[in-house]
């Protein structure tokens, strides 16, 4: 069955969601299929409820009264549950939006799913763990609220500035962020009312970096690369309160770009036009080996002068004569004063004075 056929019900639990979300509670179910079921639990007879009616009629959506039977006791839980398993065994549906920040649904989700349903819930960043854990994919609606008012904000902004400059700015252009996760935000919990609303349950952007890393390399071929739709599926899988509107991105492409941690590669579908986006973690450049440094020439000695013939004859084999060596006198020592004796070195005379 194709997404677009998939058939849902839509059960909203009204004492724990406001009537803002309803707009974005059934804009958000559209993208996964059909609400056939739209249901809302209530005591109607009170009078906090009156300003749900505008709401209901516009979206048509069918009110369920329950009345409370002692003060203080919340009875519409009751009746949700009993509603959603005989919706469950009449096969009519595929999926289920529970709309709720309360967690006594935790144990009608899990059922669901254990029956093969798809289950999505919807709340507010007070929901608890344990909801979110049983659901297949959950849906902060103050965070999408907040990311909607924003984009109003700035379209309204750019409207501005085009009409005074003249010029035609494209419709949500300043909305869209640009360039890296920075170190404050990714140390900071997605969702600008974390601290407002008590625990919150979304991961910052440094730990989500830090999962994707880590199925990137469990799941990854030979050379390390990992298909980009897989991996959306298998972070819904682990995370089902990912939304990468809660990183204040429209796009899950854009969002694992401004990561900054990896490197991306398209394919083309043969036979077809469409590209397949694998990812993969960036690998360090290895720097080259420099060129080994050729060894210096050897000095060539310079060649001697040429030495006449007639010098390299000796005076003996020449036929001149020699002259005899001279000697050198070494002064003795006389004992008689005044008297000096002179030896010759070569032929041990003496020479007296």
């Amino acid at each position: 069955m194709n997404r677009e056929d998939r058939r849902y019900a839509v059960l909203i639990d009204a004492d724990n969601v406001s009537d803002k979300y309803v707009k974005i509670i059934l804009d958000e179910i559209s993208n996964y299929g059909v609400a056939t079921y739209k249901r809302i639990y209530a005591d109607w007879t009170k009078p906090k409820f009156a300003r749900w009616k505008t709401m209901l009629l516009e979206h048509s959506i069918t009110p369920i009264q329950q009345y409370s039977y002692t003060v203080g006791k919340n009875a519409t839980d009751s009746a949700m549950i009993i509603d959603a398993m005989d919706i469950l065994y009449s096969g009519k549906v595929e999926g289920f939006c529970l709309v709720t920040s309360d967690s006594d649904f935790t144990r009608l989700a899990s059922r669901l799913r254990e029956a093969g349903m798809d289950v999505i819930g919807m709340g507010e960043t007070k929901t608890p763990k344990p909801f979110i854990s049983s659901c297949n994919r959950f849906k902060y609606l103050d965070l999408i609220a907040l990311d909607n008012e924003l984009g109003d904000l700035a379209d309204e902004a750019e409207e501005r500035e085009s009409r005074s400059s003249g010029k035609t700015v494209k419709k949500g252009a300043a909305a869209a962020p640009s360039g890296k996760i920075s170190a404050a935000e990714a140390e900071k919990p997605s969702g600008s009312k974390a601290d407002a609303s008590g625990p919150v349950k979304t991961m910052s952007a440094r730990s989500m970096r830090k999962a994707i890393m880590a199925m990137v390399e469990e799941n990854s071929d030979e050379d390390e690369w990992f298909p980009l739709g897989d991996l959306g599926n298998l972070i819904l899988k682990r995370y089902p309160d990912f939304d990468v509107r809660n990183f204040g991105f429209k796009k899950f492409t854009p969002f694992i770009k401004s990561l900054g941690a990896f490197e991306f590669k398209e394919e083309r579908v043969p036979g077809s036009n469409n590209k397949l986006t694998y990812i993969r973690e960036k690998q360090e450049k290895q720097e080259k080996p420099a060129a080994p440094e050729k060894p210096a020439a050897p000095a060539v000695p310079a060649p001697a002068a040429a030495v006449p013939a007639e010098a390299e004859k000796t005076p003996e084999k020449s036929g001149l004569p020699v002259a005899a060596p001279q000697t050198a006198l070494v002064e003795k020592k006389d004992p008689v004063p005044g008297r000096r004796n002179w030896k010759r070195k070569n032929f041990g005379g003496k020479n007296e004075d």
